[in-house]
């Protein structure tokens, strides 16, 4: 009977000291996994590698590395989410960097820059969908004095707080500097040349999507004028590849050669050669109460390309918005576009323009979104930033 008893003690005694060397154990390895996902996520430890001395080199340029406030944000601040289930599959995702450290993928100043949009647009993308995360574990539209920021700011975070918006859609450049984003700005007009197909019989009004010439008549050798992007055109009949239209707009007394948006604004739609101005019909005038000078209401009548004409200018806007977004936050969060009239827009544009990789037509239309946008214009509203975003 001893024996018996001795025996059962034993099996407990066994059972209880194996219970407790896998307690043990197990807290050993959740002890020491969160020590690895720790010094895995510590700054010194990513900027280890050779690949990282280019993003290193333009964090350290940057705020976050260095500023008035002596607040430092290391990497894992803001690119891995403090959220358990988002953090460990951020955690589990980077062991596609080790493998780009082994192979080299982006061990040179070439192959970096190469690969550096498309990891700027992965992160982007991330960021988009988990609300700014990690930016929002420092800045909360609820913590922010409004009042006491820059003016630009003062502006833009009202408007970002009224629509919705996150962090990353103004604040692109403020750790790395952008990548080149020539390639993302053509995808987007590619985008809008596709719409053209899409073009009905019944659409009533049409929208051009880049600069092009135009013709007073089908087959004619010279064109009469250059038609300018996003003007209307209120389409009468189609032939071949043309599109009969008519372009409504205002001109300046004396100024016959260029056809505009609005009265008192240099929103170019149209610049016409003798033929086509020959053939304007003046639909009324008015005089422009700031400047004292005459407008006349116009219209012309012309032959278009197809190729070049699509239905909404809405998807142009939302093209202007993302040139806009990728290309002008490199220096600074947006601009509302309110916060200057139409004709000041065309000096900014053109002061901005050497910073940036946007071409002749991508500033141009980029232009006219902000001057159709713009403070002076009918349709501007205090939110006008917010809803050029909306998608």
């Amino acid at each position: 009977m001893n024996y018996l008893r001795k025996e059962k003690r034993l099996k407990w005694l066994r059972a209880l000291l194996l219970l407790l060397s896998g307690l043990v154990i197990g807290l050993l390895l959740v002890a020491g996994g969160v020590t690895v996902m720790h010094k895995t996520s510590d700054t010194a430890f990513c900027v280890s590698c050779h690949s990282m001395e280019r993003p290193l080199a333009e964090y350290q340029g940057s705020v976050h590395f260095e500023n008035h406030a002596g607040i430092r944000a290391g990497c894992a601040d803001c690119h891995v989410p403090g959220e358990p289930v988002s953090y460990l599959l951020t955690k589990i995702a980077a062991v596609k960097d080790v493998y780009g450290e082994v192979t080299g993928s982006i061990d040179t100043e070439d192959k970096y820059n190469g690969h550096k949009l498309a990891m700027a647009e992965s992160v982007w993308k991330t960021m988009k969908a988990n609300d700014s995360a990690t930016c929002r574990s420092c800045h909360r539209y609820d913590a922010m004095d409004i009042l006491a920021q820059r003016p630009d700011a003062r502006r833009a975070h009202p408007v970002a707080i009224d629509k919705n918006q996150t962090c990353i859609d103004c604040h692109r450049g403020v750790a790395h500097i952008l990548p080149d984003m020539t390639s993302s700005n053509a995808a987007g007009a590619s985008q809008l040349a596709a719409l053209t197909a899409e073009v009905q019989p019944s659409d009533g009004t049409l929208y051009s999507i880049k600069t092009h010439s135009f013709v007073l008549q089908p087959g004619a050798i010279n064109p009469a004028g250059t038609l300018f992007p996003s003007a209307p055109l209120i389409p009468l009949r189609r032939e071949g590849s043309l599109t009969q239209a008519r372009l409504e707009g205002w001109q300046q007394e004396g100024v016959t050669g260029v056809i505009y948006g609005a009265p008192g604004r240099r929103i170019i739609r149209a610049v016409l050669d003798e033929s086509s101005q020959r053939q304007l019909k003046t639909l009324g005038s008015q005089t422009d109460s700031q400047t004292d000078t005459q407008w006349h209401h116009v219209a012309l009548t012309a032959w278009f390309p197809s190729e070049v004409l699509i239905a909404s200018q809405q998807k142009i806007w939302q093209y202007a918005a993302d040139l806009m977004s990728t290309n002008c936050t490199g220096c600074h969060g947006l601009t509302a576009l309110d916060h200057f009239t139409a004709n000041q827009w065309i000096g900014v544009m053109k002061g901005m323009a050497p910073r940036t990789a946007l071409n002749e037509e991508q500033l141009r239309i980029l232009t006219l979104y902000a001057q159709n946008h713009a403070s002076d214009m009918p349709a501007a509203q205090p939110s006008s930033q917010g809803r050029s975003h909306e998608k």
